[in-house]
């Protein structure tokens, strides 16, 4: 005989229900999210273990966030409950809702643990292993940089919809970044636009070099670009020009420190990274450094995880799906719209790096470049971070570094 708990995890709450194998409901109660409803579960499942000495027993919840963090991680490290070999299960969300889908019934909490019990009852669920510490840490960070680029982005989007209002022909005639520390200074400074195109073009290049750090090749010709973009522009009422400058001076602000704290994770993250075995193995494919190579490995965890290298990419929604009825079988095969969204970005940012810099990826997405009318570039990047994952797969299963195909 086996046991199933199936455990509904909300943030105050834990609904626990014992399933055996004969769909016999031993027990159904809810207990605190908290150590001692977490231990409460251990109690209950050694009670009954000694009562019917189990050939297995499964323990499985849903992944929902935070939530479900502490109690599966808990239960899992449990000395007493690996005594006895309880497999510790974290289920996605979307596949315990499909099968719910089949009973037509209310919706608590207490339904929702017996369906999750009943659910691993059927034993069709993944035999997921809980993450190492190790890589849990080192998530948090790169999830958090992950977050702070995604505010970095929209603050730059606002802060160049407010520079059209003020300077509408600067962006398309300075070829610099907007966002350098110069470019910034400037145009969120007390001075107004008269008062730029009116400087002697000797001080604003001067101005320009000195707040670039000597970084400018030609500091004049881009001092007589920005002032002709100047000249060129509209001009604003000064009620409307003055709170244009306080909006353009806050998001400078936001910008300059958003920057510095990606630094600051950048640094927490290689530090975390070096220690972790798999280090070497993504490091050595050109293209991949650092920061990358951890928020691939922080969202694989341990690769044993996975029994195929399309369950890799499957969790990472780098997955297109067939559609195939008698002898019809549809060209269109859309990518699912699922997956780990931070390990797809990551992979799909590495990809775009290695291309750059391996001439094997480098052909691979041009030739998926040329293969359609639309979305080229889009579409030639996701097929070469799929291409990625078969190689992520066999160095961090062998445990070995990167050869090019070529030199082999």
């Amino acid at each position: 005989m086996k046991l199933f708990v199936g455990i509904d995890v909300s943030s105050k709450n834990l609904d626990v229900c014992f399933l055996d194998s004969e769909d016999t409901r031993l027990k159904e109660e809810t207990l605190s999210n908290d150590l001692y409803g977490a231990n409460q579960i251990k109690e209950a499942i050694l009670t009954y273990n000694g009562q019917f000495h189990y050939e297995k027993i499964v323990v499985g919840m849903e992944s929902t966030s935070v939530y479900s963090f502490h109690p599966s991680t808990l239960l899992d490290n449990d000395k007493d409950l690996q005594r006895i070999g309880v497999e510790v299960v974290v289920q996605n969300p979307k596949a315990i809702h499909r099968f719910k889908g089949l009973f037509e019934e209310d919706k608590t909490d207490r339904i929702d643990a017996f369906r999750i019990a009943d659910f691993l009852r059927f034993g069709r669920y993944n035999k997921t292993i809980i993450k190492e510490e190790k890589y849990v840490a080192l998530q948090r960070l790169t999830r958090s940089r992950y977050q702070v680029i995604q505010q970095m982005t929209e603050c730059k989007q606002h802060f160049l919809e407010n520079l059209y209002y003020k300077c509408n022909t600067l962006s398309n005639d300075v070829d610099t970044s907007i966002f350098g520390a110069a470019m910034m200074e400037l145009f969120v400074d007390t001075l107004s636009l008269d008062d730029i195109a009116n400087m002697e073009l000797e001080e604003l290049a001067f101005f320009l070099q000195g707040k670039g750090k000597g970084r400018f090749r030609d500091p004049e010709k881009l001092a007589k670009t920005i002032q002709k973009a100047i000249r060129d522009s509209y001009r604003l009422g000064k009620v409307v020009q003055h709170s244009v400058d306080m909006v353009l001076a806050t998001y400078a602000r936001l910008v300059q420190t958003l920057k510095k704290q990606i630094k600051e994770l950048d640094k927490g993250i290689k530090a975390l990274f070096v220690i972790l075995p798999e280090a070497e193995c993504l490091l050595s494919v050109p293209g991949i450094g650092p920061v990358y190579a951890a928020g691939i490995i922080a969202e694989i965890g341990q690769i044993e995880r996975f029994e195929t290298e399309a369950q890799l990419a499957k969790y990472a929604g780098l997955y297109w799906k067939r559609s195939q009825s008698g002898d019809f079988e549809s060209e269109r095969t859309p990518r699912v719209k699922t997956g780990n969204q931070y390990l797809r970005y990551y992979l799909v940012e590495a990809a775009n790096s290695v291309k750059r810099n391996e001439p094997v990826y480098h052909e691979f997405y041009l030739k998926k470049y040329k293969e359609v009318p639309k979305y080229k570039h889009k579409r030639a990047l996701v097929m070469t971070a799929r291409k990625l994952v078969r190689l992520v797969d066999v160095l961090l299963r062998n445990r070995q570094l990167y050869t090019s195909e070529r030199s082999v």
